[in-house]
C-alpha cells in the first residue's frame, strides 16, 4: 500500500507500484482534471505539483510519491469558486481547447507561489515545459500576467 497526500487529503493506493501517477490520479482517485497529452513527458498536459514542483505525472510511478504531497488542478478551485488564476485564464482567453489548460494552470500556480515576477519572458520560461497546440501562447502569458498583477 502506498500512502500519499493529494490536494491536502491523505490517500492510499493499493495496486501496482509502478502504475503511472497520472493513471492513479485519474482512474483510482477520480481526479480527472489532469489530462494525458503525449504520455511521454513532452507536452506537460499532465503536470501536477509534487512537493510544490511541477512534474509530468505520466513519467512518475506512484511508488515514487509515497509520503509526498501531490497537488492537481482540482486543488486550485471549483466550478463554483474559481481561483484568481483560473479567473484570469478565462478573462484573458488563456483557456482554449482544454487539453493543455490544467497543466498550464498548475505550472502557472507554481510560478505564482514561488513569487514569480511581472515579466512575460520569465513566464514563458516557466511555462516552457507545457505545449499548446491551439492558437499560441500570448493569451496564456497574458493570463498569468493578469494573475501576477492582482496578487
Amino acid at each position: 500500500m502506498i500512502e500519499l497526500r493529494v490536494n491536502g487529503r491523505k490517500r492510499r493506493f493499493r495496486g501496482p507500484a509502478f502504475k503511472r501517477l497520472l493513471d492513479v490520479l485519474r482512474e483510482d482517485f477520480r481526479l480527472t482534471g489532469t489530462k494525458e497529452g503525449c504520455g511521454e513527458g513532452e507536452c506537460g498536459a499532465c503536470t501536477v505539483l509534487i512537493d510544490g514542483e511541477p512534474v509530468n505525472a505520466c513519467l512518475v510511478p506512484v511508488c515514487q510519491v509515497a509520503g509526498r504531497r501531490v497537488e492537481t488542478v482540482e486543488a486550485l478551485g471549483t466550478p463554483e469558486g474559481l481561483s484568481p488564476l483560473q479567473k484570469a485564464f478565462l478573462e484573458a482567453g488563456g483557456t482554449q481547447c482544454g487539453i493543455c489548460t490544467p497543466g498550464m494552470l498548475v505550472t502557472a500556480w507554481a510560478y505564482l507561489r514561488s513569487g514569480g515576477r511581472d515579466d512575460p519572458d520569465a513566464i514563458r520560461v516557466a511555462l516552457s515545459g507545457n505545449l499548446c497546440r491551439c492558437t499560441g501562447y500570448q493569451q496564456i502569458v497574458e493570463s498569468v500576467l493578469t494573475a501576477v498583477r492582482r496578487r
